[in-house]
């Protein structure tokens, strides 16, 4: 199934719209749904089994419980929204595709998620070791904190980012982690701490915001208990 999806309030507050004939349904993260038109059925469960369920939160950043929205006789609709700020982008899929943590919000029946070791290097770049893979033919709705980039890569290609700006990217692309300045001090001195080095041929996306950075700045500005 080829999901329809139409994107509103782009690129600060996106929601998309997923419209669904009848008996067509979607899978979607837990606690995305915004509203859905008349007849629309919504199940959560840990598809997978538990053990798959526990996997993917653990690890891959994702909810224990994943959404299925499935259509009634007359079909419908679902809108659906991240929790930060920012755009939503529909990748289309006909293999697979790797996304970071949290990056996953919604994908057709077509798509297959599991959480894959992304190797050592992939736990230095700071996203926790694991990726969230997908794979099959269909689309994969994920979600930006910030706007998105895509960025097409050539054969033998490189770009460097930072890995709190990292989305999604193609099998294809290779990739290896490192600091992003020589010797700790330079590094603690550039603000900056390890990126990631892509290595094309493929398409890679890039978020404009890192959610770390919010994150340390709500701890700063809230005051401490106690």
């Amino acid at each position: 199934m080829d999901m329809r999806i139409e994107t509103r309030h782009k690129p600060s507050f996106a929601v998309a719209r997923v419209h669904l004939d009848a008996g067509e349904s979607i899978r979607g993260e837990s606690g995305a749904m915004m509203a859905t038109s008349d007849g629309i059925e919504v199940e959560a469960k840990a598809e997978g089994g538990l053990f798959k369920g526990l996997k993917r939160s653990m690890l891959g950043g994702e909810s224990l419980f994943i959404t299925r929205f499935t259509a009634g006789p007359q079909g419908g609709w679902v809108d659906l929204a991240s929790q930060l700020p920012g755009d939503l982008i529909s990748l289309d899929v006909d293999g697979s595709v790797n996304l970071s943590r949290g990056s996953w919000l919604s994908s057709s029946d077509g798509i297959e998620l599991d959480t894959r070791w992304g190797g050592f290097k992939n736990l230095a770049g700071g996203e926790g070791g694991f990726l969230v893979h997908g794979e099959g033919r269909g689309q994969v709705l994920a979600a930006c904190y910030g706007a998105v980039d895509q960025i097409e890569l050539a054969a033998g290609e490189r770009i460097v980012l930072d890995s709190g700006h990292l989305v999604a990217f193609d099998d294809s692309v290779s990739y290896t982690t490192r600091k992003v300045a020589g010797g700790v001090m330079q590094t603690l001195k550039s603000g900056e701490g390890l990126v990631f080095e892509f290595t094309g041929p493929g398409l890679l996306w890039s978020q404009s915001r890192d959610p770390r950075a919010l994150l340390a700045w709500l701890a700063g500005a809230l005051p401490a208990r106690g």
